[in-house]
């Protein structure tokens, strides 16, 4: 089975959920305050329809990262602790904070986004502790690692033996599928996020996922570019 969705919302939400089944929050990656807003979201949402979230730069990305500047919140402990999957109480209530806004939307899926310095071999103690107690509150784990370290079987074995999704971008790395029932894509336009897929670069998707839409795996395809509302649309119609 296949969803389709959009990194956010490209539309009004009302318009989005006549279309899609599925939304990944950008949101929470900023500020994952707000749970009185994500429970409105939930609420309004039709029966069915599905959010994933992303977690918050306070358990990926370090306070130098320029996405910070969207966050006017408090923090706890040293700014030095944060992001980078760190195995610090600062990332641990960094992670705190994006189960409050996880289960504010009823979201089980939770996408890690890793900032493209973050190599395995520099961190992988802190990851692989950090990783673990992450596991431990029930949500499924997608990892999206953007450095070349990452892709290694070492690395997929963990993932597995973790029962953690290795997300990729399917136009710039291949999919890794390291079991388990899920597969999850991201798509963030060929060369840039101002990239509008062409209908031949969505039949190349096609059959990029193909070989795994007959399987028991739920597969999320998530356009993540500026065009994301039109793009997934024409992918959804070609699928069907």
């Amino acid at each position: 089975m296949i969803k389709i969705g959009c990194c956010g919302f490209p539309v009004k939400k009302s318009v989005y959920y006549n279309e899609f089944e599925v939304v990944e929050v950008q949101k929470t990656f900023y500020d994952p305050r707000g749970v009185n807003t994500f429970r409105k979201w939930r609420d309004e949402a039709p029966q069915g329809f599905e959010f994933t979230i992303k977690a918050w730069q306070g358990v990926t990305h370090p306070m130098k990262s320029p996405t910070w500047k969207r966050y006017k919140g408090e923090l706890k402990g040293s700014k030095d602790n944060y992001g980078l999957l760190k195995y610090t109480e600062e990332v641990k209530w960094a992670w705190e904070q994006t189960l409050e806004a996880a289960d504010s939307l009823d979201a089980d899926k939770i996408i890690v986004q890793l900032p493209p310095s973050l190599d395995w071999d520099s961190h992988h103690d802190d990851i692989i502790k950090t990783l673990e107690y992450m596991r431990g509150s029930g949500k499924k784990l997608i990892i999206e690692p953007r450095h070349s370290s990452w892709f290694k079987e070492d690395v997929y074995k963990l993932f597995r033996d973790m029962e953690l999704t290795f997300c990729t971008d399917p136009f710039k790395n291949n999919i890794v599928d390291v079991g388990g029932d899920l597969i999850y894509l991201r798509l963030h336009g060929i060369g840039g996020y101002k990239y509008q897929y062409t209908d031949e670069d969505l039949k190349n998707l096609y059959n990029l996922v193909n070989k795994h839409i007959n399987t028991s795996k739920m597969i999320y395809v998530m356009f993540n570019n500026v065009y994301m509302y039109d793009d997934a649309q024409r992918f959804k119609k070609l699928i069907s």
